[in-house]
């Protein structure tokens, strides 16, 4: 299970998860197995009650989620074709199971088309890896044999990110210049326990040095400038000891979405030359700081990957 094997695509302008499976059990019990709500507890994320028929609700029970997700919800099939095809929406994602004979087994496609546009597509990494586990759970199921839930979460989700580009940074145009965007889920880890992670603890003032957490030896440093906890912190960066421009840290959360960081920083066109370089390690740092938010603080600062990183964004910005 640790090497990736989802697939994101885009289709007709949306994200989705494409899953398949060879399942070495007949279609009749596959069936049974994505359908019958006894046997859906076994292995689906939530429980489930249903009206199976197009049209007919679908509804979702968590047991033991983060208290940030909220409870399950409701959806509505959208196909029912037994035994072949089951879809239903569950929030703003719509879910597809197609099954159909593999020799004495079955052949399992099973699709996520993710709601929420952009910001959704930053949670494919996780939804990946999550349904990774369940479809693991769903054929031991079938094997009738026991199922543990691997332990390790943040490696396989790093390893999606890096997988589907999840971690890469933008570069736009605008009145004066550049900027510079990096978006990360963050799962579902309240704002405030984010906040607590990126500022250690203490409170950060405006007119101080930002938070240790916050900042990196690429992109010298000046003083805060705006602070709004536990959503906002902004301060100055320097260029040969002068105002070059801001970094705005985010953070953000959305009850359907989980928890993100946005990170902006203002760059002079004249100093494009410097993107490479900044761009690849925001892009590490950022990457630390979603490990250290998932507990585990890394250190010290992995250089090999900064400047694996700058030669990618070198290559791709010339």
């Amino acid at each position: 299970m640790d090497a990736p094997r989802a697939e994101l695509r885009t289709v007709a302008g949306e994200s989705e998860l494409r899953f398949e499976r060879r399942l070495a059990h007949p279609v009749p019990e596959v069936w049974r197995a994505l359908t019958d709500p006894n046997e859906l507890e076994h292995w689906f994320p939530a429980t489930v009650e249903a009206d199976l028929r197009v049209g007919g609700y679908v509804r979702f029970t968590f047991a033991d989620a983060p208290e940030a997700a909220g409870d399950g919800g409701e959806g509505e099939v959208t196909e029912y074709d037994p035994p072949r095809v089951f879809g239903f929406r569950w929030g703003g994602d719509t879910l597809r199971f197609e099954l159909g004979p593999d020799g004495p087994g079955s052949r399992l496609v099973f699709t996520q088309g993710i709601g929420g546009g952009a910001l959704g597509r930053l949670t494919a990494a996780r939804d990946a890896h999550g349904w990774d586990v369940c479809l693991a759970a769903l054929e031991a199921r079938l094997a009738r044999g026991d199922f543990q839930e691997p332990q390790d979460v943040l490696g396989p989700v790093e390893r999606y990110v890096d997988a589907f580009g999840l971690g890469e940074g933008e570069v736009e145009s605008a009145d004066e210049g550049l900027v510079v965007r990096f978006a990360r889920d963050l799962m579902w880890r309240s704002l405030d326990a984010v906040w607590e992670v990126a500022t250690e603890g203490a409170e950060p003032r405006v007119g101080a040095a930002p938070p240790t957490r916050l900042a990196n030896g690429y992109v010298p440093t000046g003083l805060v400038t705006g602070c709004a906890p536990p959503r906002a912190l902004e301060y100055a960066w320097l260029y040969e000891g002068e105002l070059a421009g801001t970094v705005l840290w985010e953070f953000a959360h959305e009850p359907e979405l989980g928890t993100r960081v946005e990170l902006t920083q203002t760059v002079p066109d004249g100093l494009s030359g410097l993107l490479p370089v900044m761009m690849a390690a925001w892009q590490t740092h950022l990457e630390l700081f979603f490990a250290a938010v998932n507990g585990d603080v890394r250190c010290p600062w992995p250089e090999d990957r900064t400047e694996d990183l700058r030669r990618r964004y070198d290559e791709r910005l010339t």
